[in-house]
C-alpha cells in the first residue's frame, strides 16, 4: 500500500529528529523538542487516518517517538548517573527509518548516548570533568600523571563493570520472576479450567438426577392413584353385596307377626 502524504511527512520529520539527536546540541537548542512534539501530533493523526499504516509499522513509529521523548527527558536530568540509568531503559527502533540506513538511527543514537553518559560518569568519579573554560594545556597537565589516571581508570572500569553485572543480574532475576509468574498464572488457569469442568459435570449430573426424581415421582403418583381407585371399587362392591344380602334376607325370612 502506498504511503500517504501525512506518513511521508512524518517519516521525513522523524529522520530529521534522529539526525539532530545524533549531533551534539547546546543547552539553548529547542528545535528537537518542538519537532518531537510535532511528531506526536502527526502520529495521533496517522492512527486516525483512513489510510493509516499497518499495526506493526505504527508500533515501530510509536517506539521511535517514545525513544526520542525519553532521550530528551534523560538529557534534562542533572546527574550523569541518573542519565545513564534513564538511558538504560530507552528502547530504540528496530528497523531503519529511511532506506539508505544500514542500522536504525535510533539505535546509533542510543549507543552514542550510552557512551557519552559513561564518559560523564567517569569524569564525575575521577574528578577530571572538563569545564567550559578548560584549556588544552590543563588537559595536557592532567595527562602528565598517567599512572594515577590509569589506576583510577582501572578502578572506574571495575566499578562500571560491577554495576553492569548487577544490572544484568537484576534483569535476569526480573526475567526469571516474570517467567515464574507466567508459569504460575498458567497453572492457576489450568486448575480453574479443571474446576469449571468438574462443576459443569456436577451440574449436568444434578440435572439428570432431578429429571429421574421427577419421573419417579410421577410414577409413584400414578401408582398411588391406581391403588386408591382399586380400593374404592372394592368398597363399592362390598357395600353393594351387603345391601343385596340384606334384601334377600328380608325376603327369605319375613318379619314374624
Amino acid at each position: 500500500m502506498a504511503s500517504s502524504r501525512l506518513e511521508i511527512n512524518f517519516i521525513r520529520l522523524l529522520s530529521r529528529c534522529e539526525s539532530m539527536a545524533s549531533e551534539k546540541r547546546g543547552e539553548t537548542e529547542w528545535r528537537l523538542e518542538k519537532y518531537v512534539g510535532a511528531l506526536e501530533e502527526m502520529l495521533v493523526a496517522l492512527r486516525k487516518s483512513s489510510s493509516k499504516p499497518t499495526p506493526e509499522v505504527l508500533t515501530e513509529y510509536t517506539r521511535k517517538v517514545d525513544f526520542l521523548k525519553g532521550l530528551l527527558e534523560a538529557e534534562k536530568l542533572s546527574s550523569p548517573t541518573e542519565k545513564a540509568l534513564a538511558n538504560q531503559f530507552l528502547a530504540p527502533g528496530r528497523t531503519p527509518t529511511i532506506a539508505n540506513e544500514r542500522m536504525p538511527a535510533t539505535k546509533t543514537v542510543h549507543m552514542q548516548t550510552k557512551a557519552r553518559c559513561t564518559g560523564e560518569m567517569r569524569d564525575e568519579l575521577l574528578g577530571t570533568g572538563l569545564g567550559k573554560g578548560t584549556s588544552e594545556t590543563d588537559l595536557r597537565n592532567r595527562r602528565g600523571v598517567p599512572l594515577d589516571e590509569r589506576q583510577s581508570a582501572a578502578e572506574l572500569d571495575a566499578v562500571l563493570q560491577h554495576h553492569h553485572n548487577l544490572q544484568e543480574k537484576l534483569a535476569e532475576d526480573m526475567l526469571n520472576l516474570a517467567r515464574n509468574l507466567k508459569n504460575n498464572t498458567l497453572a492457576a488457569q489450568n486448575i480453574i479450567k479443571q474446576d469449571n469442568q468438574t462443576l459443569s459435570q456436577s451440574m449436568r449430573q444434578a440435572d439428570l438426577n432431578f429429571e429421574k426424581l421427577k419421573t419417579e415421582s410421577e410414577r409413584l403418583e400414578q401408582h398411588t392413584k391406581k391403588s386408591v381407585n382399586w380400593l374404592l371399587w372394592l368398597m363399592l362392591i362390598l357395600v353393594s353385596f351387603t345391601f343385596i344380602s340384606m334384601i334377600l334376607f328380608i325376603r327369605i325370612f319375613p318379619k314374624l307377626r
